[in-house]
This record gives C-alpha cells, structure tokens and sequence, in this order.
C-alpha cells in the first residue's frame, strides 16, 4: 500500500535533507568507488536550473531528489539525488518523488528525463523500469562505467507514474 506523503520544493541544506543526502553518500560509497560515485554537492542542487524537492510524511522528511534541466541538443533533466529513508521504502514514496520531477520538466517544455544509477541497485533499476525507462548509453559528460546504468524515458503532457 502506497504511503502518501506531500512533495514540495526544500533547501538541501535543510538538517533533514542534509542528513538524507549524507546517508545516501555513505550508502553510495560503501557499493562503488569514488570514481563510479556521481554525486551533486549542495551548490549544485541549489543552481537555478535545479530542482530539488523533498518528500514529508506529517513534519518529517523521508526522501528527496533533484532534477537538473541542461539544454542539450536535445534539452534534458537529469534526475539526482533520489533516496528514501529505510524505513518508508517500498511504499511508493520514490514513485512521488519521480511524478514531480517528471511534472518540472513538462511544465518547462522538456520532454525527456535522464539519469545514471549503479548496477548493485537492483530496488533502484526496478523503479526506473517500472517508470519506463530504459538503458542508453552514457550522456552529457558520464563516460563509459561497468558498474553504471544509464537510461532515459521520454516524457509526454498529462502523464505521471
């Protein structure tokens, strides 16, 4: 059964999302090297082409994520930056947390999402699968990884996860 919970814009330097972002680092960390480890720091997620969103359940923050709006050819969002407390995954808070990044970037005119996710995330792949996306090769300035994913999905007015 799907947890409801408000999705709305927020600092990344909020304690509460600061502290996700950190426990996603430790996590990211202990899975990959650094050299497989793409993480967007807080001047990053605090740029005007970002938006970072965080998920409440009552006063407390259980997740967040980003997307990042970059021109292209072809204009694209790169989704970063999702993660969810352990103890609220499996209840549908990421499909929340996709379903407004994916409406940001409708509503700024830009119909395809982009991101890069490791290979030892299999809860992680599964989502974005069930989302539709699928595997591409490397984009922007990602090179070739073994222990990375690539994968985008075309994004279409009126249509959420």
């Amino acid at each position: 059964m799907a947890t409801v919970v408000r999705v709305a814009d927020c600092d990344p330097g909020h304690p509460e999302t600061a502290a996700l972002i950190a426990r996603s680092d430790a996590y990211m960390s202990a899975l990959y090297p650094a050299e497989s480890n793409h993480f967007d720091g807080l001047d990053t997620l605090r740029l005007p082409n970002v938006r970072f969103v965080a998920a409440w359940l009552g006063e407390r923050i259980v997740g967040c994520g980003a997307v990042k709006r970059l021109d292209g050819p072809p204009a694209y969002g790169e989704i970063k930056r999702v993660f969810v407390a352990e103890d609220c995954r499996g209840q549908g808070v990421s499909k929340q947390i996709m379903a407004v990044l994916e409406q940001t970037l409708v509503e700024a005119g830009v119909h395809l999402a982009r991101l890069e996710t490791g290979i030892h995330q299999p809860e992680a792949i599964g989502l974005y699968r069930a989302l539709g996306y699928a595997e591409r090769e490397p984009f922007g300035a990602y090179q070739p990884d073994r222990l990375s994913l690539f994968m985008e999905k075309r994004l279409v007015a009126g249509t959420s996860p």
